[in-house]
C-alpha cells in the first residue's frame, strides 16, 4: 500500500473520530450544563422563594423541569434579582411566587418580562392575616407558618401543574396526596408539642414579624418583634427600649433570632432584658441549606417547633415523618 494512501486513511479516521467525540461532548454539555437550557419536553417551572420551591419540587417530582431562584438562607424581602433570574423567568412555562409582596424585587422583574407564561401567587390562596404598616392594613405574606395553609398551597400547586401538563396529572395528584398526609400529621404534632409549654410561658419574641400565622394556629402569644414584616426596616433606639420593657413585663423565658437576619441586635435586646436568647435560630423566610436541620419546609417547621418548645419550657417528642 502506498504511503500517501495510508496517510489519507488515517487522517480520515482521525477526522471521523474527532467529529464523534465533539458530538458526544456536546451532548454531555447539554445534559449537565445550565439548567435553564431545555434538554427535554418537560414543562419548565420556576419558583421564587425556597419554601414555594420545596413544595413544588415535591409535587412536581420528575415530571417537570424545575428551578428555584432564591437560595436557602436568602431573604426574599430584600433580594435583588440578577440578569440570570430574568433569563429563568423569561423561559418559564409557569412561574410560582408567594405573593402578598413577600418578594418585591422578583415580583417587579416577573411582571416586567415579556413572557406570557402563567404567573401564580401560591401564598395568596390563603386568606391573609393583616398587619399595620404606616397606618395602613396590609396582608401578612408569611402564610406558611400554619401547616394547614401549606396544605392549601400544595393543592394549588397540584392544580396548576395539572393544567400545565395534563398527561402527568395522576403523578402530581399522588405526590400531593402523600405530602398532604405528612403535613396533616405535622399540624397535629405541632399542636401537641406546643401544649407541653406552661400556658403562662407560651409567648413569642422574634427578630421580625414572621410568625403571626404560626402563633395564631398553635396558641402562642406574640409579645413583640424587633422589626416589622419587612427585614428592610431598621429598629430605632426607642423600639429596642419598648421591646425590652415588654419582654421584662411579660416575663418570657427566652427570645429568638432568625437564620436570615443578623442576630446582633436581638442579642443586645436579650442582654438588656436579662433573658435567654435561644441557642437555635428560627427559620423564618427561607428553608435551610442542604444537610441542615431545616432543609425542607416540613423539617423547617419541625426544627422551629423543637426550638420554641425547648426554649419556653416544654418537652417535645420527635416527629415521625
Amino acid at each position: 500500500m502506498k504511503t500517501g494512501s495510508i496517510f489519507s486513511q488515517r487522517f480520515s479516521w482521525l477526522l471521523t473520530a474527532g467529529i464523534l467525540v465533539g458530538v458526544w461532548l456536546g451532548g454531555c454539555q447539554a445534559q449537565t450544563g445550565n439548567n435553564l437550557e431545555r434538554d427535554n419536553d418537560k414543562p419548565r417551572v420556576v419558583s421564587t422563594s425556597t419554601i414555594i420551591a420545596d413544595l413544588t419540587t415535591q409535587v412536581g417530582g420528575d415530571e417537570i423541569e424545575h428551578q428555584g431562584i432564591l437560595q436557602p438562607g436568602s431573604d426574599p424581602h430584600v433580594y435583588e434579582p440578577t440578569p440570570k433570574d430574568n433569563i429563568a423567568l423569561e423561559k418559564a412555562d409557569l412561574i410560582f411566587y408567594n405573593g402578598y409582596n413577600l418578594e418585591p424585587g422578583l415580583i417587579k422583574m416577573m411582571n416586567a418580562t415579556g413572557n406570557q407564561a402563567e404567573k401564580f401567587a401560591v401564598g395568596e390562596v390563603v386568606k391573609p392575616l393583616d398587619y399595620e404598616y404606616k397606618g395602613q392594613k396590609e396582608p401578612d405574606p408569611h402564610v406558611w407558618g400554619d401547616a394547614k395553609n401549606a396544605i392549601l398551597m400544595v393543592k394549588a400547586i397540584r392544580d396548576r401543574l395539572s393544567e400545565l401538563s395534563p398527561e402527568d396529572k395522576a403523578e402530581f395528584t399522588n405526590n400531593a396526596a402523600q405530602l398532604t398526609k405528612k403535613l396533616e400529621r405535622l399540624d397535629r404534632w405541632i399542636n401537641q408539642q406546643i401544649a407541653t409549654i406552661p400556658e403562662e410561658q407560651r409567648k413569642l419574641v422574634t427578630t421580625h414579624d414572621a410568625f403571626q400565622y404560626y402563633a395564631h394556629a398553635y396558641n402562642l402569644k406574640i409579645i413583640g418583634t424587633l422589626i416589622g414584616i419587612s427585614t428592610e426596616e431598621q429598629p430605632s433606639a426607642q423600639t429596642v427600649k419598648q421591646l425590652t420593657d415588654s419582654i421584662q413585663k411579660a416575663n418570657v423565658p427566652a427570645i429568638f433570632a432568625e437564620t436570615t437576619i443578623n442576630p446582633k441586635l436581638i442579642q443586645t435586646v436579650a442582654e438588656e432584658a436579662g433573658v435567654q436568647l435561644a441557642s437555635q435560630q428560627l427559620y423564618s423566610d427561607s428553608i435551610g441549606a442542604p444537610g441542615s436541620e431545616g432543609d425542607s419546609y416540613l423539617k423547617m417547621l419541625v426544627t422551629n417547633t423543637k426550638t420554641i418548645v425547648e426554649a419556653l419550657g416544654g418537652k417535645y417528642q420527635d416527629f415521625a415523618e
